[in-house]
């Protein structure tokens, strides 16, 4: 993987005009190579600065989306598997708001087509998908871009406090209310 972010970090260097694109497409193929976002956004800071590398970053992460997008409904399988995956974390009682899945989306440890599952979930078409995948890329964009190396470079209470912050944030924007179906409100008790 180090090999691969070298040459990839090189080419990207050396490619000239071309560079944006190349790192846009690392952005798509980072995810068959097993290459976090965090690091493919810190490649980005480094190698563009923190606007230009936040943009290039928020495209590759939207068109990351839409790849996604077009494999799920490819392949049925795997949409399966994240489903359960889904259904553990969120246990199918929650409604997301759109910060709620930007800051899981800053999470390195939440996986990155969880939330785009759910955005393909909770959506109507594509355009609707790419426009709501768009806005939940801009965070992790620029806070990986920017402060990605304080992030990366933090020790683990630092890390730990701001993994705890985060959880905070999530719970602080979920939605205040509960949808209770009426065969669960009125369920009659077997005894």
């Amino acid at each position: 993987m180090e090999e691969f972010l070298e040459r990839s970090f090189q080419f990207i260097e050396q490619s000239g005009w071309f560079a944006p694109l190349f790192f846009v497409l690392l952005h798509v193929f980072r995810q068959v190579f097993f290459i976090p976002v965090l690091l493919v956004c810190l490649l980005g800071g480094y190698l563009f600065g923190t606007v230009y590398g936040s943009i290039y970053s928020i495209l590759g992460l939207t068109a990351v989306s839409v790849v996604f997008y077009g494999l799920i409904h490819i392949f049925p399988s795997m949409r399966e598997k994240l489903t359960k995956l889904k259904k553990r974390f969120l246990k199918e009682k929650h409604q997301l708001t759109i910060v709620q899945m930007m800051i899981m989306r800053l999470m390195p440890f939440i996986h990155f087509h969880l939330v785009s599952l759910y955005l393909i979930e909770s959506t109507k078409n594509l355009k609707e998908y790419t426009k709501y995948s768009f806005f939940v890329s801009i965070p992790p964009a620029v806070v990986y871009t920017a402060f990605g190396d304080m992030i990366h470079e933090l020790p683990l209470a630092g890390t730990l406090i701001f993994a705890s912050f985060l959880a905070v944030l999530f719970l602080f924007f979920r939605k205040k209310r509960t949808n209770i179906k009426w065969d669960d409100f009125f369920s009659t008790s077997k005894q």
